[in-house]
Parts: structure tokens; C-alpha cells; sequence
């Protein structure tokens, strides 16, 4: 009676093995497979230096402290006079905001610089000046001799996206200096749920505002040329980097 048993097993063990092999292949497939790369923007490295570079203009080796100085002097103009010409609403934001409060310039230690737009604005950059090329001339940051410079406006294909998600897409856009990879982080705002936050504006990386805090816009002036900053910018201010950050004279000290 165990003989028809038997004999069905033999026949089907062969079948049994190759799909125990089939699925440990799988398996293995599954565990080296690398997961999709999401993130739009690329930086050649992930150091607090290395980070502030779009590592498709960046020259293998990172600017001198005076180089960076005078690229984000001129980037930061350029990008506010060409947005003015073209009557582009755009404010400074973040740490370029500190820096502005202090004394209408760059911190001495920062990387990178930072604005916003609204989701309306950040819809038709990218629509109408997306991969967008911008050449700029000024004197030199000392009034001597002339400056010319390029700049690549790059607008992040993922804006659609008005969420968070994986947290690889939280920059919208850039202003890069293609000479060397530095540049402007822009972040879009937008009202994420207007009928139960209505005047609760948001960006990617969960930094809220209220309308009344953002606008109107206050005419100012940032590294020498007409800008923009939200209406109640202490607060914001203070509300990013706590009431110390307007009084206290030392950093990192």
C-alpha cells in the first residue's frame, strides 16, 4: 500500500526542488536588488560641505572659504535681479533670512542660500523657465573689476507632488552657478488643505506659515540688491531658530 506513495513522491520531489531553488533565487534577487533611486537632485557627498554642491557642476574638490564667499554674493544677486526683471514673486528664507535680519548679507558660515516661492510661482517656473540658462554681469564684489557668470534654473519634475513622501524631493528647484555646483535651494509653499487649515501654507520639509505672516511682502535689500522678506519675519524667525538666534552675538561658540 505504501508503494504508490512512495513512487509519487520520487516523481515529484525533482518538481518539488526546482521550485525550493526558484524561490531561493528569488529571494536573493529580491535582497540584492537595489531600491530605486527617487531623489532628483545629487550632491557628490553628504558632509555638511560636500552637501551644498549639485554634483553635476562640481569640479571634484570643494571651493576655498573666499571662492564660496563671492560665488554666494553673486549667485544670491543674480537670482533676486533676474526674478525682479521678470516680476517673479520670490522672498528669502531660513538661514539666508537670519543672515539678512543681522545685517543684509550672507552668514560668513553658510553653504548654501535659500528662498521660496508659492506653488502657483513654482508651477510656472516650471512650465516656462525650467533647464532655463542666465547670464549675469556685475562688478566685482569689491567694486573693482567686471563679473560674469552663468546660472541654470532647474526645477524638480516631482513639484506635482505637494507631500513629503520618501523625503528625497524636498527641494522644488535650484539656481546653481555652473562653474562649480553651489546654489540656491527654492522650496514652493502651498496651501495642502484649504477647507480644514485654510491660510496654512506648507513646504515639503514641514516648515508652516500663516498667510498673515507671509504677505504682504516687505520691499528690502539683501547683498546690495532689492529683495523680498515675509511680512512677519521675526516671528517666523524665532519660531525656526528660537528668540536667541536675533540677540545672541557668538555662533557655534
Amino acid at each position: 500500500m505504501k508503494l504508490p506513495t512512495l513512487l509519487l513522491a520520487a516523481l515529484l520531489a525533482p518538481a518539488f526542488c526546482a521550485i525550493r531553488r526558484e524561490q531561493a533565487s528569488a529571494r536573493r534577487l529580491k535582497t540584492k536588488l537595489p531600491k530605486p533611486d527617487t531623489k532628483y537632485f545629487h550632491e557628490p557627498g553628504s558632509t555638511d560641505e560636500l552637501s551644498h554642491y549639485d554634483i553635476r557642476y562640481y569640479k571634484g574638490a570643494p571651493v576655498t572659504y573666499d571662492e564660496r564667499t563671492d560665488t554666494l554674493h553673486h549667485l544670491i544677486r543674480a537670482y533676486l535681479s533676474v526674478f525682479r526683471e521678470r516680476n517673479i514673486e520670490t522672498w528669502i528664507a531660513h538661514g539666508t533670512l537670519l543672515g539678512w535680519w543681522w545685517n543684509g548679507k550672507i552668514l560668513p558660515w553658510d553653504w548654501d542660500l535659500d528662498v521660496q516661492v508659492s506653488a502657483g510661482t513654482l508651477t510656472w517656473l516650471g512650465t516656462n523657465l525650467n533647464m532655463t540658462t542666465h547670464n549675469y554681469t556685475s562688478s566685482g564684489s569689491d567694486g573693482g573689476e567686471e563679473v560674469q557668470r552663468q546660472y541654470v534654473l532647474d526645477v524638480n519634475p516631482n513639484i506635482v507632488d505637494r507631500v513629503r513622501g520618501d523625503g528625497m524631493n524636498v527641494i522644488d528647484a535650484r539656481w546653481i552657478d555652473v562653474r562649480n555646483g553651489l546654489f540656491i535651494d527654492i522650496t514652493g509653499l502651498s496651501e495642502n488643505n484649504p477647507n480644514t487649515q485654510p491660510g496654512v501654507w506648507s513646504c515639503k520639509n514641514f516648515h508652516r506659515y500663516r498667510t498673515r505672516d507671509l504677505y504682504p511682502l516687505r520691499e528690502t535689500v539683501f547683498e546690495g540688491v532689492p529683495a523680498l522678506v515675509p511680512y512677519a519675519f521675526d516671528k517666523i524667525l524665532t519660531g525656526e531658530y528660537s528668540p536667541w538666534a536675533l540677540s545672541r552675538t557668538v555662533h557655534a561658540g
